[in-house]
């Protein structure tokens, strides 16, 4: 008797191919709707299943596959002869290989416009049926779902007669993860349809890899890049990279920091924004109207820092600003396009990694959820998308409309620096940074040493309360004319006397952003 191999694929990628070379090794092929119209146009020898099952397809093809003659021909177990007798007496022919992948429900739903209806009609039902039937029974049947698997099948039929269990066992493994994958799909995406929990009793994901790192945070760990099924245009999977050695994991997340700071003036259009990043901390942030006016200024804040680090704008790069990049050693720069000229001149640096985000002003989704893995456990909250509660003057004087065009600029940049942090802005451009710090003084000397002379008259950012007056009282020594900060301390007249005492004009925002 004929061995029999069930196909029945949404990919019809090598398929003709598996399917003739099976039947010169003998098999008995059968199939079921567009499969089987591809391979009788190929000229393969191919059985419809209905000639199997003895009944039609039915229900505009919901129904195909969901039959003891197909489903026990492959959960019988051969080495059980209880079972084997069974389906003799049934007239249950054995099923030995299983090839099905799936209606495309992750291209359906990221179609735009796509309807909820038709959503649900690209959900399998029979395909993930025969898998797991296939992939439970993986002793006595080869089931495959990647396409890259049909050369591995072949080859050991060729050079065996058989399938060896340990690669059945690989087989199976592969079914069990794609299907688990697909029905997350199908989870996460009615999630979104209905007023179901942001935060479920169970989570589960899925990520598709993007691609294998050279190495992670350090050179003996190793590491890979997933891409989030649905990630918006504006975030760093979506980006195409145009020259420079592959990104490694540091690169991915120091950029991410960067794009998330930027994303902060996406809804400026009078401004451009240059933002560069140094060790996941922004060590230059700049607004102006053009985009080489923008990176001298973010430069020239930390010309330092800024060497060898991540520079990203949400402006053109032009041969003007690419003819500044290329002073600098840098390891990346993003942008949402180049010109041609700009793209020559940086490209005349081999190993800088350019990459073009054409949707960097794309928004997020407001329930995008923020994840940071733990030992033993994940923590997860929505991405910190808001920037003030309320906006208190608390001080004797106001802050001038100057004044508060700068705490703005520092207030953006501090919410995406590692706490503690302090970030001093003036004239549309940070002037001094303190990230990172075990306690609150300590950034604020940080960020004042850093800006020198430029600290007069500057807006100074907290990412959260005074505890002490003394942080006011260093700011005010220094030459700091305002402060922008949550408020919230037990102590926080303390801080409010001194800095009616020197001058400064104070604003609480009520709300804090730690970052860590």
């Amino acid at each position: 008797m004929k061995k029999r191999a069930f196909l029945s694929v949404s990919d019809k990628t090598g398929i003709v191919d598996f399917a003739r070379e099976l039947d010169a090794l003998g098999y008995e092929v059968v199939s079921t709707g567009g499969t089987e119209k591809t391979l009788r146009q190929a000229g393969v020898p191919v059985t419809n299943v209905s000639d199997i099952t003895g009944f039609p397809e039915c229900l505009d093809g919901r129904v195909k596959t969901l039959h003891p003659m197909v489903h026990a021909g492959i959960l019988a177990m051969r080495s059980n002869p209880e079972h084997m007798k069974q389906i003799e007496a049934l007239g249950v022919v054995p099923i030995d290989i299983v090839c099905v992948n799936l209606y495309p429900f992750k291209q359906t739903m990221l179609k735009p416009g796509v309807s909820f209806e038709e959503c649900i009609e690209n959900i399998d039902i029979g395909g993930p049926s025969m898998l797991r039937a296939a992939a439970k029974n993986h002793q006595d049947v080869a089931v495959v779902v990647d396409t890259a698997d049909y050369v591995v099948v072949l080859n050991e039929l060729k050079a065996n007669g058989a399938v060896s269990l340990a690669t059945k066992r690989m087989l199976c493994y592969k079914v069990f993860a794609h299907t688990a994958a697909y029905d997350t799909l199908i989870a996460s995406y009615l999630r979104k349809q209905v007023e179901a929990p942001l935060f479920p009793e169970e989570l589960s994901l899925t990520f598709e890899k993007v691609q294998d790192m050279r190495y992670g945070e350090n050179p003996h760990q190793p590491a890979v890049f997933y891409k989030e099924v649905g990630a918006s245009e504006a975030t760093l999977p979506c980006a195409e990279q145009l020259n420079g050695k592959a990104l490694s994991y540091n690169n991915i997340n120091d950029t991410n920091g960067a794009l998330e700071l930027l994303r902060e003036f996406r809804g400026n259009t009078k401004e451009i924004a240059v933002v560069g990043v140094k060790h996941a901390n922004p060590c230059g942030v700049a607004l102006a109207k053009t985009t080489a006016e923008a990176y001298v200024m973010a430069h020239d804040a930390d010309p330092v820092s800024i060497f060898g680090g991540i520079v990203v704008t949400n402006g053109e790069i032009d041969a003007p600003t690419a003819t500044e990049m290329a002073k600098t050693f840098l390891e990346i720069i993003v942008a949402p396009s180049y010109t041609e000229e700009a793209l020559e001149i940086l490209k005349k640096k081999k190993n800088l990694r350019i990459l073009r985000l054409p949707h960097i002003r794309a928004e997020v989704a407001e329930d995008t959820l923020d994840m940071k893995k733990v030992m033993g456990g994940l923590l997860v909250q929505t991405l910190d998308q808001s920037l003030t509660n309320e906006w208190t003057v608390v001080t004797d004087r106001a802050p001038s409309e100057k004044e508060k065009a700068d705490m703005m600029l520092a207030w953006q940049i501090v919410k995406h620096t590692k706490s503690n942090a302090i970030a001093l802005a003036k004239d549309n451009v940070s002037v001094g940074i303190g990230p990172g710090q075990v306690n609150r003084i300590w950034a604020v000397e940080q960020s004042i040493e850093h800006a020198g002379e430029r600290v007069q008259g500057a807006a100074l950012a907290s990412d959260a309360f005074f505890p002490f007056d003394d942080c006011v009282r260093a700011a005010g020594k220094a030459g700091v004319t305002c402060i922008i900060q949550p408020g919230g301390s037990v102590r926080d007249q303390e801080s409010i006397d001194a800095a009616n005492e020197l001058g400064i004009a104070m604003v609480f925002t009520g709300m804090r952003h730690f970052k860590h």
